[in-house]
């Protein structure tokens, strides 16, 4: 299978944490993050960083590249998650993000960015950080889940997804918006959009049952199907255990779905056998890092941009 994708990308950054934390300043709106664990801060941190070790070697054996940063810095919890403060876009276009929580603003790095412009070709890079000075906050591809074949953003409402924002994004990338509200299981509205939508070249997950509006649901539902894509419908309690928040990769056999065990283990057979007519599942453990409320998508940024040369992985 041709190594490129418009949808799934060969190429990811992702973080490794070195005093790794579930992000107190996030827990207030974040309702699948844990709200106490027996382990230790440092049984947390050195778990967290065997998981993200562990996760990287399992990409880089299927073929996919891996630019791994280290983060030695105590005052960055969530830093594992950089899908949340960059995104990058074919034709050499990359985004930089406003974040909510104070300590989250810490994560934006410019040697991930110098990274970019040495190994792929960046043609522009558009800084919306600034906006936080605002109250507007776009946290990625974590607020928004990016159909690139369809050129459709799907967000579901929530404080750290600006509709102002989302919808000047959408016309400096040229995406359509498509904004819905969508409930947890308390009935606070999902913080993060890839945690109930993950749209792959030709199937997607979506915790339909947690967007309250039916004809807003069934339109969203139909949206998906309309490009030919297989829709798999997700359980709330599926979705409770990550299992969409996934993100399809481009390996050298052709494409994989990372996403975490607990994920994986979720799915019914069903559902896993039309899941494995498109690609096949990379199940990553990752149970420490699940703590914060975010799992494997959430901490892989991917690279859709195109490589000066051929390009390897590397840790930085």
């Amino acid at each position: 299978m041709h190594r490129h994708s418009l949808q799934a990308p060969g190429a990811v950054v992702m973080i490794r944490p070195h005093h790794f934390v579930p992000n107190a300043q996030t827990s207030g709106d974040n309702g699948f993050q844990a709200r106490g664990t027996a382990l230790s801060p440092d049984e947390i941190a050195n778990r967290a960083h065997d998981e993200v070790t562990a996760a990287t070697e399992a990409l880089r054996a299927t073929g996919v590249t891996v630019h791994l940063f280290e983060d030695e810095a105590r005052e960055t919890p969530d830093s594992v998650f950089p899908n949340n403060w960059f995104s990058t876009h074919p034709g050499g276009q990359v985004a930089v993000f406003p974040m909510s929580s104070q300590n989250r603003r810490r994560e934006r790095r410019p040697d991930v960015l110098d990274m970019l412009k040495a190994r792929y070709r960046v043609q522009d890079i558009i800084d919306y950080s600034g906006l936080e000075y605002d109250g507007l906050f776009l946290e990625g591809t974590g607020a928004m889940v990016l159909d690139h074949v369809e050129r459709v953003a799907y967000a579901a409402r929530s404080r750290r997804t600006s509709e102002i924002l989302l919808e000047r994004f959408c016309a400096h990338f040229n995406y359509e918006p498509v904004v819905f509200d969508a409930l947890d299981a308390a009935d606070m509205p999902v913080y993060h959009t890839n945690v109930l939508m993950c749209i792959a070249t030709h199937f997607a997950l979506l915790g339909a049952e947690m967007i309250p509006d039916a004809a807003r649901r069934d339109a969203i539902c139909a949206r998906l199907e309309s490009g030919g894509r297989d829709l798999i419908r997700l359980t709330r309690d599926q979705i409770g255990a990550f299992a969409g928040n996934a993100i399809e990769l481009m390996a050298a056999d052709g494409p994989v779905l990372a996403l975490s065990a607990r994920a994986a283990q979720a799915l019914t057979a069903d559902q896993r056998a039309r899941i494995e007519c498109h690609t096949a599942l990379l199940p990553l453990a990752v149970p420490t890092i699940e703590l914060a409320g975010g799992s494997v998508r959430c901490m892989i940024a991917g690279i859709h941009l195109s490589a000066r040369a051929a390009v390897r992985s590397e840790t930085w």
